[in-house]
C-alpha cells in the first residue's frame, strides 16, 4: 500500500458509517485518486476487489460490456450475508435484475420498458408530473414555514411519480416507500433497521408479494403503465420468469425513487450552502437543465456497482486478473479534477458536466430522463413560490455503502 494512504483504508471505504459522514467519504477516495486510484482493496468483513476511483477508468471498463460482466457480484455485500444468501436462496446475487444481468439477456430485459422511459414517451407525462410537483410544493407550504425535507417531500414526491408510472394506487405508497428505504438504507438503524442483508431479503419477500399480486391484476385487466407491460411480457415468445419480473419491479418501483429522493435533498442542500447559486437560479429558470445535471453529479446516490473481468488485462496500470471483482466508485469519479474543473465547487451552469451518476455505456440507468424531468419540474415550482429557504438543523446523512443519500434535512422557509 503506498505509504500516503491511511493504513485503515480498505475498511474506510467499505464501512457503512463512511457514507453517512460526507467530508470523510471525499478525503478517502481523494486520497485514492491522487496516490493508488485502482486500489486493491481488502477488508475483513468482504471479498477483495479493485476500488476504480478516476473517472477515466469507471468510462473504460463500463463502456467495455464484453470483458467486464455485472454479473455475478453486483455491490457489496459482506462474506456473512453472502453465505446467508446462498443457504436461504442457492445464489450469492440479491436478485437478477437489469443490474445484475449481461447480454444477451440484458439487452432483451432492457428492451421491454426502453420506450416507456424515452425522452419522447416521458412528454406525455410531463403535465402529471408537473402537477405533483404544485401539489408537492403546496405540502411544503401548508406544513407551516419548517420541516424535514428529506422526509417530509423528497421522499414522497419521486415515490408518487414512480408509482404513477407503474401503476400503483396512492394508497400504498407507505408500503413501497417503507420497502425501499428497508433495501437501500438496510444497514442504517434510522431506516433499514440496521440488520443488512436480513432487512433487504425481507423487504425483497414483501415486494415479491405485492406485486405478484399485480402481476394477476393486471393480466384480467391490462392498463397503460408499466405493470401491465411486465405482467404481459415475452421475450423470444416465451413469457418472462417470474424472479426476472419480480426483480424488474424493485429496480422500477425501489431504485427509481429511492436515488431520485437523494438527488433532489442533496439539490437542495447544495443550493442552501450557495446561496449565490440558488440566486442566480432564481434569476435565470433556464439555468435549470444544467443544474439539475450538478445536483446528480453532487450527490451521486449509488456509491457503486461492481463489474468482473472476463480476461486478465490491465486498467488504470495495474494487472488484473481475469474473475477479478472491481468496484466502480461514482462519487469519486465525479469529483476527478482531470474531468471537472473545481470538482468540489456546486456549479449550477457546469458545462460540460460528464458525470456517471447514471453509469456509463450500455448499463447506463433506464431511468435518468424521468429522474431528470421531475427534478426540473420539482425545483422550478420551489424556487418560484417559496423563499428565504435555510438550515433549521444539521444534515444527517444514510449509513449504507451502496445507495445512500441525505436521510434528514431540517429546514425553515418562508411562501412566496
Amino acid at each position: 500500500m503506498p505509504a500516503e494512504l491511511d493504513p485503515n483504508i480498505n475498511e474506510i471505504i467499505t464501512a457503512p458509517e463512511t457514507y453517512g459522514d460526507e467530508a470523510l467519504y471525499h478525503q478517502a477516495f481523494s486520497m485514492l485518486r491522487d496516490h493508488d486510484p485502482v486500489h486493491w482493496t481488502d477488508a475483513a468483513a468482504y471479498r477483495p476487489f479493485w476500488a476504480v476511483t478516476r473517472h477515466a477508468d469507471v468510462a473504460r471498463v463500463e463502456l467495455d460490456a464484453q470483458n467486464f460482466l455485472n454479473a455475478p457480484r453486483q455491490f457489496l455485500v459482506t462474506k456473512t450475508d453472502e453465505d446467508m444468501m446462498l443457504a436461504q436462496t442457492g445464489s450469492s446475487t440479491f436478485a437478477r435484475n437489469l443490474v445484475a444481468m449481461d447480454n444477451p439477456d440484458h439487452k432483451a430485459y432492457r428492451a421491454l420498458t426502453a420506450e416507456w422511459f424515452s425522452p419522447k414517451t416521458l412528454r406525455n407525462l410531463e403535465a402529471k408530473v408537473g402537477e405533483l410537483a404544485r401539489e408537492t410544493v403546496d405540502r411544503l407550504i401548508a406544513l407551516g414555514g419548517e420541516c424535514d425535507f428529506a422526509k417530509d417531500i423528497a421522499a414522497w414526491y419521486p415515490l408518487r411519480t414512480i408509482m404513477l408510472v407503474l401503476g400503483v394506487p396512492q394508497e400504498d405508497e407507505p408500503l413501497m416507500l417503507r420497502l425501499s428505504q428497508k433495501i437501500f438504507g438496510s444497514t442504517d438503524e434510522d431506516t433499514g433497521g440496521g440488520d443488512g442483508m436480513a432487512s433487504m431479503m425481507e423487504a425483497f419477500a414483501e415486494f415479491n408479494t405485492y406485486f405478484s399480486a399485480m402481476t394477476a391484476a393486471r393480466r384480467a385487466d391490462p392498463r397503460n403503465d408499466v405493470a401491465t407491460i411486465l405482467s404481459t411480457a415475452t421475450i423470444d415468445g416465451q413469457p418472462i420468469g417470474d424472479d426476472e419480473r419480480n426483480a424488474y419491479y424493485l429496480i422500477v418501483a425501489a431504485a427509481g425513487h429511492d436515488t431520485t429522493s437523494s438527488a433532489i435533498s442533496g439539490g437542495l442542500l447544495g443550493l442552501i450552502r450557495n446561496p449565490d447559486q440558488m440566486a442566480r437560479l432564481r434569476a435565470d429558470p433556464g439555468l435549470m437543465p444544467k443544474a439539475v445535471d450538478e445536483f446528480i453529479r453532487w450527490t451521486s446516490p449509488v456509491k457503486h456497482f461492481f463489474r468482473t473481468a472476463v480476461h486478465d488485462c490491465e486498467v488504470g496500470g495495474k494487472a488484473i486478473k481475469a474473475g477479478d471483482s472491481l468496484m466502480m466508485c461514482y462519487p469519486s469519479a465525479n469529483r476527478d479534477a482531470d474531468v471537472f474543473a473545481a470538482p468540489f465547487e456546486f456549479r449550477i451552469d457546469r458545462s460540460p458536466n460528464r458525470h456517471v451518476a447514471f453509469g456509463y455505456g450500455p448499463h447506463v440507468c433506464l431511468g435518468q430522463h424521468l429522474a431528470k424531468l421531475e427534478m426540473k419540474a420539482l425545483f422550478s415550482e420551489l424556487l418560484a413560490r417559496v423563499e428565504d429557504i435555510e438550515l433549521a438543523g444539521e444534515p444527517a446523512w444514510v449509513k449504507a455503502n451502496f445507495v445512500s443519500g441525505l436521510k434528514r434535512l431540517p429546514i425553515r422557509y418562508r411562501a412566496a
